[in-house]
């Protein structure tokens, strides 16, 4: 729908063959080593049709190596029907362990931080070893998880500095281990895909533990780096949840706002469609683990939806609603453990049954 005005808007680091978008180089290095198999040509579909859908991950969704290859099937299917773009939460439980980490820095337990530290780090290569990859393809991605542990331990071990900025570049960790791995779970499931750090384009200021994006920025940068991969028939895999100053800081957008990262990563590619794959089936009109009377709503304008995410609803960030409204994109809160069902659909009247899609048929 939006690629037309997509194709002028891009600028490409070197000038491309007539009709293509060249990847910029730290991407085309990137994706060098994304093997084809036989179930991964022709998913280009939905790309050259025009049609891309967002798809954002919470952490529930991600636990472990079988929810994520879960997860990575329900990205295969949608792929197979549009571009898809996918944000990613950390596990379930890692940025609270994080945080932790944090708070036993400034009260000087170091060698409690390196050791909690170190089993994080396991807990994502046992993750990766569960998830079988071919053996080249398992060396690469444990020396990247590798990588960010040795990031990680660093972090733990440098003294001084604002406390804020420590803060949020600890806290950023669970998503960067998260991108990696849950890329891998797709080319497990045949689907190309990538890591990306949303910090490469999600430019912010610099309130840390609650920075705002520059949208205009953001969306030029994130075109600049996403949409060659979707038109090259990658999944881009990105990092919900973090930002960057201008001068590289990493800075968070506060706390459970992933959702918020996959509005922003819809926005940026001009997606048709933001799925919110979760753990219940929808937003309902109470908390239903406390009202046995709540009921699902399958159907919601912006301003309910956003009323009742203002009214402290947690199943959608208040900030998605606006900018979802401003190109009147439909967002979905769907339940990744139980696909069939529909959910709750947030936008414009849809013209008929026909217009229920969801992501997943």
């Amino acid at each position: 729908m939006h690629r037309e005005r997509a194709e002028q808007a891009v600028v490409a680091e070197r000038s491309p063959a007539p009709g293509r978008r060249e990847l910029p180089g730290e991407i085309r290095r990137g994706v060098a080593h994304i093997p084809y198999g036989a179930n991964r040509e022709g998913r280009r579909a939905g790309v050259e049709s025009g049609e891309v859908i967002a798809f954002k991950f919470g952490g529930t969704s991600l636990a472990g190596a079988d929810r994520m290859g879960h997860a990575a099937q329900l990205v295969r299917d949608a792929a197979e029907e549009a571009g898809v773009a996918v944000v990613v939460s950390a596990m379930k439980g890692v940025t609270d362990q994080l945080l932790r980490l944090d708070q036993m820095h400034k009260s000087g337990e170091f060698a409690r931080a390196t050791r909690e530290a170190d089993a994080l780090l396991q807990l994502h290569r046992d993750v990766l070893g569960e998830l079988r990859l071919p053996r080249e393809e398992q060396e690469r991605v444990e020396h990247d998880i590798q990588l960010l542990g040795r990031d990680l331990l660093h972090e733990i071990a440098r003294r001084g500095g604002v406390e804020a900025e420590r803060a949020d570049r600890l806290a950023s960790f669970g998503e960067r281990f998260s991108v990696r791995l849950f890329a891998a779970a797709l080319e497990t499931a045949g689907v190309r895909a990538v890591p990306v750090a949303s910090s490469d384009f999600v430019l912010t200021c610099d309130t840390f533990r609650d920075a705002r994006p520059q949208l205009e920025e953001t969306r030029r940068r994130g075109r600049e780096l996403l949409l060659p991969l979707l038109d090259a028939g990658v999944v881009p895999v990105v990092t919900g949840f973090i930002g960057a100053t201008a001068d590289g800081r990493i800075t968070t957008l506060g706390r459970n706002s992933s959702d918020y990262s996959g509005a922003l990563v819809a926005h940026v590619v001009d997606a048709d469609e933001l799925v919110i794959w979760t753990d219940v089936d929808g937003i309902y009109t109470e908390n239903p683990s406390e009202v046995a009377e709540a009921k699902l709503l399958h159907e919601l304008s912006y301003a309910e939806a956003h009323a009742l995410a203002e009214g402290g609803a947690k199943v959608l960030h208040p900030r998605v609603l606006p900018l979802a409204a401003e190109t009147q994109m439909t967002v979905w809160v769907r339940n990744t453990f139980r696909p069939e069902l529909n959910g709750t659909r947030i936008g414009p009247p849809a013209s008929g049954a026909a217009e229920q899609t969801g992501g997943v048929a």
